[in-house]
């Protein structure tokens, strides 16, 4: 009955809510012919990369202009004027932007680290479709002060590589009517297929945050991004240039020392090696690494767990990171506000890097060596990995390979095939895991995915059952969203470059909701509200229920970028062996189980110096009650420096076992930016369960493009009364880019 109360309210919403001022529609799909075009002119003097657009030609070339909004008013005219201009040289392309802003001083700048997060602040951005096959693209972002994020992005944004990191330089400047960027993007950092007459895809997106405005020049519906490449824009009159050869080898020298915790001496580690990067052939990239090191990756972040199941945490490696997305096989994206970035797949992650190199409990395991081979060709995408780990106390040393090929079939659709293999050395042949099978992405009507796979594996030691499939239906709209799908894992499923949670399972799952906005609502500020239902249901390969949740709720977005969303969750989980969530307590018993748990959680305005998230829960929690809270508070008193405070709580009440337990944990996560090229960041966790304090104090200097100075500290210190002597360790990290 609840339910159908939440469903009834969105559909008395849906009568009274009326077009949010005057707005024209944006389809979903885009013909060559209903494309703007901006072309590219030939630099006649020298350009000086200092943000100020003094050069003739950034007087002399036609601007692409007009942009339009996607947020908050979609279809409308931007608020502030745009214009946009592109130059190129023998070995550049030139971006320059002249953003006209009415409230300068009113500009919003939040960070200026490498990698900035966009979504808080004034930035400008394009993307660039370099093969023209609408569906994959390079992104650069920068702010008013000059910070640099650069994505890859591959299929329409299903995989967004953040940590791709690619040559280029820009300046900004602040001037009277807003602020100015000048880009250099070399050609030799892009991957195409060079010939004359180039033409590629193109578009570009401002954001003016204190008013939580979202343009395009190349018009985007609100339900999707920029990378939603099928609808940028076209640049034409390129030259034909080619890429170069682009071989660069990037050497590093490690040294350092680390004591375990518990012991009393340290052990010095000196460490060399090297990454070779070559283009090949049209667009083809091969990779190869030699002994490499991971250690300035950032620590893991822990978080509360009272499920069955182990942590998902992301890889972070840069080896595995850049090209990923052509690796990845499962379901289409979903346009979402409350979380923008893709959310994997946790009951089956075909292809999950981090099981290279990296043991269950956490531990490095060291990587002998690694070659991957990357490219697209006539619409055919393809990408092979190959690597090499040592033994590491009772783990054997591993080959593992992946090969994964992909074809577009049609207007953002495509096919492909996929083989992933660990085979153990020695023990004659026997320790192995393979897995293979196909995928299918299909478009309809511009708006619907239809995302599928099927694979098969084998392992020495498992029976029958040894498959896994999936089928989904996506559909996006500005005024609903709808997804269905069902998965199944056989009993005898194994994926040793994988993560899942579950086999011998079939999962039906639903993700529907409606979004309103209507003129009575702005006048209240609030941009949206969202009635939602997500719904994943799991029974048995040969029937019965496993587990299921029901999640019901209702989020309003407001003007200014805050949100607030209640919910009501019932649950059900059948657990087969006892497992423990605290280790004060004892383990919960083998079972079914059900609750329901009742949830309020939010942010307010990103962009201010000080904002907040809040979640709340209270209700059910397996055979008691829970009350749980998870607060952070973030500090930006400048764009150079940032805090943020995390507290996640929840005190329980079991009644089998019969237990009364808390569990607590906080984060502090730091950051300051002396420049855009030299930072320093800090995680500090305490778990009182464990009476254990984790420090992780990065200190990063790019002293060339793509060439790094780190400097790493990590410390693992108990606060009991007897505590052993903690765990520390510092390492030096010197990476030099050597280009030929």
């Amino acid at each position: 009955m609840r339910f159908s109360i939440w469903w009834k309210s969105a559909a008395l919403l849906a009568v009274l809510a009326t077009p949010a001022g005057a707005q024209t529609s944006i389809p979903a799909t885009r013909s060559d012919d209903d494309r703007p075009t901006v072309d590219a002119v030939p630099v006649r003097q020298p350009i000086h990369l200092d943000g100020v657009l003094s050069e003739s030609v950034w007087t002399s070339a036609a601007p692409a202009t007009g942009f339009v909004q996607a947020e908050p008013t979609e279809g409308a005219p931007a608020s502030e004027r745009t214009e946009v201009r592109i130059a190129y040289d023998e070995g550049h392309l030139y971006i320059g932007a002249y953003l006209h802003d009415d409230a300068p001083d009113d500009l919003v700048v939040n960070d200026i680290k490498k990698d900035f997060d966009d979504t808080d602040q004034d930035a400008f951005a394009v993307i660039l479709d370099t093969f023209r096959d609408r569906r994959n693209g390079y992104v650069f972002i920068t702010n008013p002060e000059g910070a640099r994020a650069d994505w890859q992005v591959s299929n329409e944004g299903k995989e967004i590589n953040r940590s791709w990191d690619a040559i280029w330089r820009v300046r900004t400047r602040r001037v009277a009517d807003g602020w100015t960027v000048e880009m250099a993007i070399p050609f030799r950092s892009l991957r195409f297929t060079p010939g004359d007459h180039q033409s590629w895809g193109i578009n570009f997106s401002r954001r003016i945050r204190r008013k939580n405005e979202l343009v395009y020049w190349a018009p985007v519906p609100r339900s999707y991004a920029l990378t939603r490449v099928s609808l940028a824009g076209n640049l034409d009159d390129l030259p034909n240039v080619a890429g170069g050869r682009d071989l660069r080898a990037k050497p590093y020298v490690l040294a350092g020392a680390v004591r375990e915790a518990g012991t009393t001496g340290y052990q010095r580690r000196d460490e060399v090696g090297m990454d070779v990067k070559a283009q090949l052939f049209g667009g083809f990239t091969l990779d190869v690494t030699g002994n490499p090191d991971f250690a300035q990756v950032e620590a893991d972040e822990q978080q509360v767990n009272l499920t069955q199941f182990s942590q998902f945490f992301p890889e972070k490696r840069e080896f595995f990171l850049e090209n990923s997305g052509l690796f990845y096989v499962g379901d289409a994206p979903r346009g979402n506000q409350v979380k923008p970035k893709a959310i994997p797949d946790e009951d089956l992650l075909l292809f999950f890097s981090r099981r290279v190199g990296v043991a269950e409990d956490g531990r490095a395991i060291p990587i002998r060596a690694g070659i991957r081979l990357t490219g697209r060709a006539r619409g055919t995408s393809i990408g092979a990995i190959a690597m090499r780990t040592d033994a590491l106390e009772g783990i054997p040393a591993d080959d593992y390979a992946v090969i994964r090929v992909r074809q577009n079939v049609a207007a953002g659709s495509d096919v492909g095939g996929l083989f992933m293999t660990r085979q153990a050395l020695g023990g004659g042949g026997s320790n192995f895991n393979r897995v293979w099978g196909g995928d299918a992405n299909l478009r309809f009507f511009g708006s619907v995915d239809w995302s599928s796979y099927a694979v098969r594996s084998e392992a020495p030691g498992f029976g029958g059952g040894q498959y896994a499939w999936r089928s989904s239906l996506n559909r996006e709209s500005d005024l609903t969203h709808t997804k269905i799908g069902v998965m199944e894992l056989g009993h005898g499923f194994s994926d040793d470059l994988g993560f899942f949670r579950r086999t011998g399972v079939r999962k039906y799952f639903w993700d529907l909701g409606v979004r309103l906005r209507a003129d009575a609502l702005r006048d209240k500020d609030i941009r949206e509200i969202h009635p939602h239902l997500v719904w994943n249901y799991y029974e048995g390969v040969g029937g019965g229920l496993v587990a299921k949740t029901l999640h019901s709720g209702v989020t309003f977005f407001f003007q200014n970028g805050a949100y607030v969303e209640f919910s009501a969750t019932p649950n059900f989980e059948r657990i087969d062996a006892p497992f423990t969530i605290s280790s004060k307590i004892d383990p919960i018993p083998a079972g079914s189980y059900g609750w329901t748990q009742w949830q309020i959680t939010g942010i307010t305005d990103p962009s201010r110096v000080v904002s907040a998230g809040f979640k709340g829960i209270v209700g059910g929690l397996w055979s008691g009650t829970q009350r749980t809270v998870d607060v952070n508070v973030t500090v930006r008193p400048s764009y150079r420096f940032w805090a943020d405070l995390r507290l996640q709580r929840t005190a329980g009440d079991l009644q089998e076992p019969r237990a009364t337990f808390t569990k607590t944990f906080w984060t502090l996560r730091t950051n300051y930016s002396f420049n855009t090229n030299m930072f320093v960041d800090a995680l500090v966790q305490y778990d009182p369960d464990s009476a254990l304090i984790n420090t992780n104090i990065r200190f990063n200097l790019i002293h060339h493009p793509l060439s790094d100075l780190f400097i790493v500290y990590n410390e693992q210190r108990f606060t009991t009364g007897d505590a052993i002597p903690p765990g520390r360790g510092l390492t030096i990290k010197v990476t030099q880019t050597v280009a030929f």
